[in-house]
């Protein structure tokens, strides 16, 4: 009797147990459970942006195309992060010596907790300058020294531009066809001139990763390139675009930020591709297409993950992916396919089925490369260390692995090809 009398006590006591237990999960008035398929997560709140302010240092003014870039992404930045004319300050004409420090050191002392420098011999002076501001984020594009410098708050940035500049490329290659189509030129007149600033490998890896794009297209193409050694100059560029023209180009390209190449072809009346950017107002017979580095979106990360005191890349590389590679629109005087050829290209290079530099589609001195050592880690003494040919496994390329992540963003792309002649 009193095992019997144990039992249902014992059971009476698991009763209100569970009783208790499912009124607070679900029953009575204090709480009521959520549905199984609602989500309750609350959405992150948005960055407060108030104490942003952002400085950015330029090279030139607004009549530099490569200068203006950034200037208009600052602005285009700026409209879509809603931040007040006081919270973004520019500085233009600024030198590639100490004037560079003395911005940037008066850009931190006005309240900037981000800095941007957009040359490449602005380098130096913002690490002089990120060293003695630790607070404040100092970026700096076409720069290759952040991994190796070990400053914190010292930031390098660039994009797979050369993936732009191959789309280009295949419009310019179209362009050819159509020439020897129509008997303008035969094909082996396919010359393109290109008017380049500075032997460096960022420009090289510019201008062989655009004539690589239009080779895809045009097999008899090639390419004879002048050297301005400088990277503004509205005189010299248009003489550099004359002298080609004169020498057999039949389609001009640039890596130079004025508009004196572009204004040369529509006076000789030669087919043109610009850099950063459209044209076809300044040239409306000639003007096919332009290629730039969209430098908003790498903004609006820095700016937000700044707001949120969040850390951001040490060494950041954009890409069509996020929006930092573009193609202008196409102008009227491209090829009809060009569009159609363009977005099945761009396609490929997103999927990996094409390398802009694939070592199959290009030899140096007769020769495919095998292997290729570049000077990616910066440590002053210019000695190449690194190994920059790869081999894809998905797909088998082998190819020169051009501002990748596991290297750098900056360009070491400094090889001559064969099918490239440099005049000097």
């Amino acid at each position: 009797m009193k095992k019997a009398i144990k039992v249902i006590s014992i059971i009476l006591a698991l009763s209100l147990v569970f009783a208790f237990a499912a009124c607070k999960k679900g029953g009575g008035d204090e709480t009521t459970a959520a549905p199984a398929d609602t989500d309750t997560t609350a959405a992150p709140e948005a960055a407060d942006l108030s104490n942003i302010k952002f400085g950015l240092i330029c090279l030139h003014d607004e009549n530099s195309t490569y200068d203006n870039n950034f200037i208009m992404a600052a602005k285009e930045a700026q409209a879509a992060l809603g931040l007040s004319d006081d919270q973004v300050l520019i500085k233009t004409n600024v030198d590639e010596s100490n004037a560079c420090y003395e911005a940037a050191c008066d850009l931190a002392e006005l309240g900037c907790n981000i800095i941007m420098a957009d040359s490449f011999g602005h380098e130096t002076y913002m690490k002089q300058a990120a060293q003695e501001y630790p607070d404040v984020q100092f970026c700096h594009a076409t720069g290759t020294s952040s991994k190796s410098a070990g400053i914190a708050n010292f930031h390098n940035a660039f994009a797979t531009i050369y993936e732009g500049r191959y789309l280009a490329g295949v419009v310019a290659g179209l362009k050819l066809n159509a020439m020897i189509e129509a008997g303008d030129i035969t094909a082996d007149k396919a010359v393109i001139g290109y008017v380049a600033a500075f032997p460096y490998a960022e420009v090289k890896s510019g201008y062989t990763s655009f004539f690589l794009g239009a080779r895809s297209v045009c097999e008899s193409a090639t390419m004879k390139v002048v050297y301005t050694n400088s990277w503004f100059d509205i005189d010299l560029e248009k003489t550099a675009a004359e002298n080609l023209i004169n020498d057999g180009c039949v389609l001009i390209s640039q890596h130079a930020d004025s508009e004196g190449a572009p204004k040369a072809c529509e006076a000789a009346g030669v087919p043109d591709v610009a850099y950063n950017i459209d044209t076809s107002s300044i040239a409306p017979n000639t003007a096919l297409v332009s290629s730039r580095i969209n430098w908003a979106p790498y903004y609006e990360m820095v700016i937000n993950a700044v707001a949120a005191g969040e850390t951001f890349a040490t060494d950041w590389i954009g890409t069509i992916a996020t929006g930092s590679v573009e193609l202008l629109p196409l102008s009227a005087n491209c090829t009809d396919d060009a569009a159609a050829k363009v977005e099945e290209v761009k396609a490929a290079l997103a999927d990996g089925s094409v390398k802009v530099f694939d070592c199959a589609t290009f030899t140096v001195n007769g020769e495919n490369l095998a292997e290729y050592t570049a000077d990616v880690v910066d440590e002053g003494d210019f000695v190449p260390e690194t190994n920059v040919i790869l081999t894809d496994e998905a797909t088998g390329i082998t190819y020169f692995a051009e501002s990748d992540e596991q290297f750098r963003s900056a360009p070491y792309f400094d090889i001559l090809i064969d099918g490239i002649t440099e005049l000097g």
